[in-house]
């Protein structure tokens, strides 16, 4: 379970602080439950994903995390200046996996289908490489919920298609947060919905009535 409570977020600026991101967040996530973020451009979609992986803290408000949490899969945390494996490594390490390494390390190099990249600087990724290898990282692990941005939309269609294989195979034991623009993805995936416009979160049992909220602020 995860509980999201009177959430508030907003940025520091070279001006001072930024607008309000979002405002007086509330949702629970029960066990076992796919969820899709959804909204415009802009709306505070991966800066809550963000928050609810441990990646970033809200301004006011606490993130209540009753499992075990990935960290936002699609999105920042590896260091550049070290190669994939370095970074994978690393991950591993902290995660106490230093007997079983050598497979870890071949299942993230074999997931993310980098080849010879995977010993290269990560800063020479592109942002697709980088999804890939983040996608792998989360893959090698045993989390409770996984949560993700945009992971579906990297790579080729062979890879996409392999990532959609994956989530499958995993939301049959985990639950799943993600953002995706696509809404076809967001059907696949998730059976409940949140919807941020203007700050707020708005949460649908079904993922129908929250891509429905959504498309009605549109311009016609």
């Amino acid at each position: 379970m995860i509980i999201v409570n009177d959430v508030h977020k907003r940025y520091k600026t070279e001006h001072g602080m930024g607008k309000w991101v979002l405002q007086g967040v509330n949702f629970t996530i029960p066990r076992h439950l796919n969820v899709g973020l959804i909204g415009k451009n802009g709306a505070g979609k991966s800066t809550l994903l963000r928050m609810i992986g441990g990646a970033d803290h809200p301004t006011k408000g606490s993130i209540e995390r009753r499992c075990k949490v990935s960290w936002p899969m699609g999105q920042g945390g590896l260091e550049g200046t070290l190669s994939g494996r370095q970074n994978a490594k690393f991950v591993c390490r902290v995660h106490g996996h230093q007997a079983d390494l050598a497979d870890r390390l071949a299942f993230i190099q074999d997931f993310s289908e980098l080849g010879a990249a995977f010993d290269e600087p990560v800063s020479t990724y592109s942002s697709g490489m980088r999804s890939r290898l983040q996608f792998g990282l989360s893959l090698a692990f045993d989390f409770d919920v996984y949560i993700s941005d945009e992971v579906t939309a990297a790579g080729d269609a062979a890879f996409r298609q392999k990532a959609a294989n994956a989530f499958k195979s995993m939301t049959s034991q985990a639950g799943l947060i993600m953002v995706a623009h696509d809404e076809g993805t967001l059907r696949d995936f998730c059976q409940a919905g949140v919807w941020i416009h203007d700050g707020k979160a708005h949460w649908f049992d079904d993922i129908e009535d929250a891509l429905k909220a959504y498309r009605d602020t549109l311009p016609k």
